[in-house]
C-alpha cells in the first residue's frame, strides 16, 4: 500500500521517513506510537489528505498521487479523532444525506441508508436534532455513521475510544467485528494499549515517523525493549504476568488476552488447591 513514502510539512518538519507498509484487504491492523511519531500524518496519505513529498501509495495496486480526494473517500473513509471536524449539518439526518449525496446512488437508495444507519447508530430518537446538541460520545458515533453509510472499502479510526465510556467502546467493537465479517479492511490509530492486545490482531508500532515494528499484536506489544525505546508501556496483563513469574507462575506466552488469564490462573488455582489437598493427606 505505501512504497518508500517520505512526507514533510511546509516547515520542514519531517513527519514520515521511507515508510513501506502493506495491508491486505480483510486486514485488521493498529497503528501505535507517542505524539509525534507520524500516525496521523500517515493515514492522511491514504486517501489523499495529504500528498507524499516522496514514494508512491497505492489503493488496489493503483498509484493513488492523480486521483481526487472525492474519489479515494470512496474507497477509503477517515473518521478523526475530533468529531467537530467532520460534522456540521443542522440534524443527524441531514449529517448523512450530506455524506451520502457525492455518491453515485438513487433518492430511494440514499433514503434507505439513510433509515438503516440510524437505526444501526439507535439515532432514528435524533434524527432531528442538531450534531452538535449530542453529547460527545454520540457525536463520535455520528461521525463514524456518516463514514460507514457511505460503506468503503477501508475504515480508518484516529482514537476510536478516546473519551468513549465502556458502553460506547462495546459499541465501536461490535461495530467493528461487524464491518470485519463483511470483509472490509480496518486501519485504528489508538493510544489504547489495552484496547489494542485484546481485540485487534496486528500492530505497526512508530517512532520518529519510522515504521520500528510491524507484526501479530502479541508480539509487538510485549516485546519489552520495543515497548521501551518506543516511550510505551507494557500492557496491564503483561505487566501482571511478569510479576506472576516473580513468584512463580508461569502463563504461557500464548495466553495474552484478559479472559485468557483469568482462566489459565482459575484452573492453575484450581489444581493447586488439589495438589494441596492431597498432600496434606
Amino acid at each position: 500500500m505505501m512504497q518508500d513514502v517520505d512526507f514533510a510539512y511546509s516547515d520542514g518538519t519531517v513527519a514520515l521517513r521511507r515508510i513501506n507498509l502493506g495491508i491486505n484487504k480483510g486486514d485488521f491492523v493498529a497503528i501505535m506510537g507517542q505524539n509525534g511519531a507520524g500516525k496521523t500524518t500517515l493515514i492522511r496519505t491514504l486517501n489523499g489528505l495529504l500528498r507524499p513529498t516522496n514514494g508512491t501509495v497505492f489503493l488496489d495496486g493503483q498509484d493513488i498521487s492523480n486521483k481526487t480526494i472525492a474519489n479515494l473517500s470512496q474507497k477509503v473513509g477517515i473518521i478523526f479523532q475530533n468529531p467537530m471536524h467532520q460534522l456540521f449539518s443542522n440534524t443527524v439526518e441531514e449529517e448523512i444525506n450530506f455524506s451520502l449525496k457525492s455518491l453515485d446512488i438513487s433518492k430511494e437508495e440514499i433514503k434507505s441508508r439513510i433509515n438503516t444507519i440510524l437505526k444501526q447508530f439507535d439515532f432514528i430518537r435524533y434524527r432531528e436534532r442538531s450534531p452538535f446538541n449530542l453529547s460527545g460520545g454520540e457525536s463520535k458515533k455520528l461521525a463514524i455513521a456518516s463514514i460507514v453509510c457511505r460503506n468503503p472499502d477501508i475504515l480508518v479510526f484516529d482514537e476510536p475510544t478516546l473519551g468513549q465510556d465502556e458502553k460506547e467502546i462495546n459499541f465501536i467493537i461490535n461495530l467493528l467485528n461487524s464491518e470485519i465479517t463483511k470483509g472490509k479492511t480496518i486501519i485504528i490509530v489508538t493510544h489504547n494499549i489495552e484496547f489494542t492486545m485484546e481485540y485487534i490482531p496486528r500492530t505497526v508500532l512508530m517512532r520518529g515517523g519510522q515504521i520500528v515494528a510491524d507484526g501479530p499484536t502479541e508480539y509487538v506489544l510485549t516485546n519489552q525493549n520495543l515497548i521501551k525505546n518506543t516511550s510505551m508501556v507494557l500492557p496491564y496483563i503483561q505487566q501482571f504476568k511478569i510479576a506472576l513469574q516473580q513468584v512463580g507462575i508461569n502463563i504461557p506466552d500464548e495466553i495474552f488476552k484478559k479472559q485468557d488469564v483469568i482462566e489459565y490462573l482459575s484452573e492453575y488455582l484450581k489444581n493447586y488447591s488439589l495438589d494441596v489437598k492431597e498432600g496434606s493427606n
